[in-house]
């Protein structure tokens, strides 16, 4: 099980949530090492106690040393770092990610990786509208979601040892989704609310409106400042998923349309009726 805190644990890219995870699982006395493209990251961390030691390069005693390895990267560059470098793994090792996409990258790198090696996906449904470890803050996992992915080629426990990854680093909700039911639910819950976010920030471009808005704008829109590389990704990698969610909007927001067309009061309120109901599903208890 994980709580072995004799465990040594790698976090490869030390950015939002490379280094929320470290600031975690530090207060836990795990041995925190880090991989990540940049000094001033490794420099930071160290200099706050974030991790324990870190480097830039391709460490291979830093690699072959860990248990457990976190990969906090886009989905390309894990799937190319998983290519490229797996042989520096030590033979059972678990690694596990933060990806935003399952189907695309999960069975891809089940598929190519080392059979000594397991790899258990999961993703945090947690993050800041900043990046970088000098942003990290482990206190956004606290009421938030975490998701394991697990498919047929995962053991239990792998699977129990994520799930209880999941609960020291503070999540309120820990759960298990097949990688395809994962990618269906992010594509409504998290990509076309960005989508939504983008578009409404974007189809009105008359000047000085900041200066008149309230706060359901402002809080419509929160997300709306976004990493564009990293987001346009995800988009792509699920692809399908997020088109059928962005057509069942599409389909419902004319709906709404067409009662405003007609003034039909009475769909309206309906309409309106049912959202105030399933709006308070969602909110944290």
């Amino acid at each position: 099980m994980i709580v072995d805190v004799s465990k040594k644990i790698l976090i490869v890219g030390l950015g939002l949530l490379g280094g929320s995870y470290a600031r975690a699982l530090k207060r836990f006395g795990f041995h925190i090492s880090a991989i990540t493209k940049d000094q001033s990251s490794i420099d930071y961390a160290l200099n706050e106690n974030i991790i324990d030691e870190g480097t830039t390069s391709l460490d291979e005693k830093m690699i072959g040393q860990a248990d457990i390895v976190i990969f906090a990267l886009y989905p390309h560059i894990f799937v190319q770092w998983i290519e490229q470098n797996q042989s520096f793994l030590k033979s059972g090792a678990l690694i596990t990610d933060v990806t935003g996409v399952k189907q695309s990258i999960v069975y891809k790198i089940q598929d190519i990786l080392r059979s000594d090696i397991e790899f258990i996906a999961a993703h945090p449904m947690a993050g800041l509208e900043v990046s970088g470890v000098e942003n990290s803050n482990d206190k956004m996992f606290v009421g938030a979601n975490y998701i394991v992915t697990p498919t047929d080629k995962n053991t239990p426990e792998a699977i129990s040892s994520c799930l209880e990854l999941g609960k020291l680093l503070g999540f309120s909700n820990v759960t298990t989704l097949s990688p395809e039911e994962h990618d269906e639910m992010i594509g409504f819950l998290s990509q076309l609310t960005h989508c939504i976010a983008i578009t409404l920030m974007t189809c009105n471009d008359k000047e000085d409106m900041e200066k008149f808005t309230g706060d359901s704008f402002r809080d419509l829109t929160r997300i709306a400042r976004i990493n564009d590389l990293m987001w346009s990704e995800l988009f792509i990698a699920n692809k399908p998923a997020l088109l059928e969610q962005m057509n069942l909007f599409i389909n419902k927001f004319n709906d709404l349309k067409t009662m405003l067309e007609n003034e039909d009061v009475d769909a309206m309120r309906k309409m309106m009726q049912h959202s105030t109901k399933r709006r308070a599903l969602f909110d944290k208890k």
